[in-house]
């Protein structure tokens, strides 16, 4: 079977989300500056479900919550949401899906 990959609306799919595909990163992040597992999910949560509800960009709530500001610069947000991140393991998955054809 061939695969047909469109990157153009991978892009577009990935960007409905308003950001919110990278909550997961952004969590481990504040977690790893000091902040409790609970203290940063609540900090997640909040500005997750703000997003989901309409609210502008995941990113723009991070940037604009205090507790984030607090423990996160600029530079470790721009980390959490780089999508290459997400893809770094790609290339393995797929041959590890494709491997018996």
């Amino acid at each position: 079977a061939e695969l047909h990959v469109y990157p153009e609306r991978m892009q577009q799919n990935m960007q409905l989300t308003r950001g919110l595909i990278f909550s997961q990163k952004v969590l481990l992040a504040l977690n790893a500056a000091g902040l409790s597992r609970e203290a940063a999910y609540d900090i997640v949560q909040r500005n997750a479900m703000a997003t989901w509800a309409g609210t502008g960009q995941f990113r723009e709530a991070l940037e604009n919550d205090p507790a984030v500001g607090e423990v996160l610069d600029a530079a470790t947000l721009d980390a959490c949401f780089d999508a290459q991140g997400l893809l770094q393991n790609a290339g393995v998955i797929f041959d590890r899906v494709f491997a018996d054809e």
